[in-house]
């Protein structure tokens, strides 16, 4: 196996920057750049020379024998000045000796995957780590990271596999001609199982967090929506004039607030009769926004948007303007009136959708797969027959294998590992 080695803090220049060696080549590296390896886990400050004995920098460094290491295999560790004059140096250095090369996006990760150190479902919580925006997304991945999902997993599996012990032992009782019955707690068993894990789906989805979300502008032309979605944004994102119909397509923001990511979503507005090709499309995409949206703002006439909108009041800055009689918000984005009140409105509603601190937020894979265990569990309680439930039993570990990497196919993990930066 290769030996790799990254940047893995931020580009140069800056103040330091850590360069990461891993693989069975890590200590004969750090010796060759050091002239000896330091204690395991102990901090060293060093000169660290290239081959003809010219001096690269002064750095500190540390080694970290395998297995016990981040990806459990020999690593080392170098903290260099964060100049680019000086990571090109050890780079260059590093690329000359035998058996090494730079690691590939998500390298260093995949191998602690391999070798252990890390399942499937803290290597998915160390990426929405490394993309988190916000604290919501901070906090949701921290945990999945830490591996609070992974010890509740692997709890099940101890339920599930127990269960599982209880139908092959009367299958083979069945073979031998004797007769043996499950147990009268077994069909509690199962369905204690299938509710935690019923309860469990329950819980907000991933993607609204890693998404931010998703707020829709709807209207007809020229109600103010672009005019509202910028200053909701902070910036002049869209083109907003007097003309009716200026905004043909739809226009995406991804903004954080009160430490909530949110998407606005500005679209070309609506109306029944008919415009020109391109109009037709932009409204055509504007309805299908108000479809995905999580929450629809309706700048139109009272009572015409779609079902659940919140009714907002546009423009109430202008005299002549028809006020509506019961709006979710009066806002005037020109003078900035109950903008304020707005946001906090938007706040509460997508922090009341989304996972609380410290609750796990699930993605698509995590869910299609616990709700596969849930319906193999849902048929093996309504199942008679021991070897029909040993199977639906089977079916629920598998998923469950999946879930946690065990039993991961080569496209899922190029997928996941594709997401990481080289260094990580």
């Amino acid at each position: 196996m290769d030996t790799i080695y990254a940047l893995s803090s931020g580009a140069p220049p800056a103040a330091i920057a850590v360069v990461r060696i891993s693989g069975p080549r890590a200590g004969q590296a750090l010796e060759r750049l050091l002239g000896k390896l330091p204690r395991p886990r102990e901090a060293k400050l060093g000169s660290l020379r290239a081959a003809d004995g010219s001096l690269l920098d002064q750095a500190l460094m540390l080694w970290f024998p395998g297995p016990n290491s981040e990806t459990g295999e020999d690593c080392a560790e170098l903290q260099l000045h964060g100049g680019r004059a000086v990571v090109d140096a050890v780079y260059g250095e590093l690329s000359r000796m035998e058996g090494l090369r730079l690691a590939q996006p998500g390298e260093f990760t995949r191998r602690a995957f391999a070798n252990g150190q890390i399942d499937l479902l803290q290597v998915e919580g160390l990426a929405d780590l490394v993309s988190a925006e916000t604290e919501l997304q901070r906090r949701a991945a921290l945990g999945m990271a830490g591996g609070a999902f992974s010890r509740k997993i692997g709890h099940w599996q101890e339920r599930l596999l127990a269960l599982s012990a209880q139908v092959e032992a009367v299958l083979d009782f069945e073979e031998e001609g004797d007769v043996a019955a499950l147990a009268d707690d077994f069909a509690k068993g199962i369905t204690a199982l299938f509710g935690a894990i019923r309860d469990a789906l329950e819980a907000p989805n991933a993607e609204v967090l890693r998404e931010g979300y998703r707020v829709a502008l709807a209207g007809p032309p020229n109600a103010g929506k672009s005019t509202l979605f910028n200053a909701l944004v902070g910036r002049e994102a869209a083109i907003t004039t007097p003309i009716a119909g200026t905004t043909r397509d739809v226009l995406e923001s991804h903004v954080g607030l009160a430490g909530v990511p949110f998407t606005f979503v500005d679209m070309a507005g609506l109306r029944d009769e008919a415009g020109d090709t391109v109009e037709n499309i932009g409204i055509a995409r504007a309805l299908a926004e108000i479809e995905r949206a999580d929450c629809v703002l309706w700048l139109g006439p009272e009572g015409e948007g779609p079902v659940g909108a919140w009714e907002i009041d546009a423009r109430c800055d202008l005299v002549d303007q028809t006020r509506k009689r019961a709006p979710a918000q009066r806002v005037s984005a020109a003078t900035g009136h109950g903008m304020a009140n707005l946001k906090e409105a938007l706040v509460n509603h997508a922090r009341a959708a989304m996972p609380k601190p410290g609750e796990v937020a699930l993605g698509r894979r995590q869910r299609e797969l616990m709700q596969a265990a849930a319906d193999a569990l849902a048929e093996a309680v309504g199942s008679r027959d021991p070897l029909v439930t040993a199977e639906h039993l089977r079916v629920a570990r598998a998923a469950f294998d999946r879930l946690t990497g065990q039993a991961a196919t080569e496209d899922v993990l190029d997928a996941l590992f594709g997401r990481f930066c080289i260094g990580k």
